[in-house]
């Protein structure tokens, strides 16, 4: 029974990489394209909106737009697998800021969702990407 569930741990991590990073898609999206779209105005209003967030908590500004940045496109490159421990650190350590910077004032029940996206980026980190990722075609695993 064990060695069935070893063969399948690839992919489990595939399952881990696909939710990851459509959660971190799904929350990056909001952070980096405007609400109307890139149509006129400013292109960088949803950047901008986050980073001024990210500075009243007392972080630096820029650091704003490297956690919109981290979401989207860290999501982007675990869905297709690419470049995945890499992406899956930063994200770990965007989640690890959130928790500690955003999530605290909330208790264990408004940071629950931050750490368990913590403990599947740190999981992805160790193992690697798992099954059908563009990272064992380059020879990146």
């Amino acid at each position: 029974m064990s060695k069935t569930l070893n063969n399948l741990q690839p992919w489990g991590a595939l399952l881990m990489r696909l939710v990851l990073g459509a959660a971190m898609i799904y929350h990056g999206y909001s952070k980096v394209i405007p609400a109307g779209g890139f149509h006129g105005g400013n292109m960088f209003s949803a950047l901008e909106r986050h980073s001024h967030y990210v500075a009243s908590l007392g972080l630096p500004y820029w650091l704003g737009i490297v956690s919109a940045l981290t979401e989207f496109v860290g999501g982007i490159l675990l869905v297709l697998g690419l470049l995945t421990r890499f992406a899956a650190f930063l994200v770990a350590v965007n989640m690890l800021v959130a928790i500690v910077m955003v999530n605290r004032h909330h208790g264990y029940a408004g940071s629950e969702y931050s750490l368990a996206l913590l403990a599947i980026a740190v999981m992805l980190f160790f193992y690697g990407a798992g099954a059908c990722a563009m990272d064992r075609r380059f020879g990146l695993s």
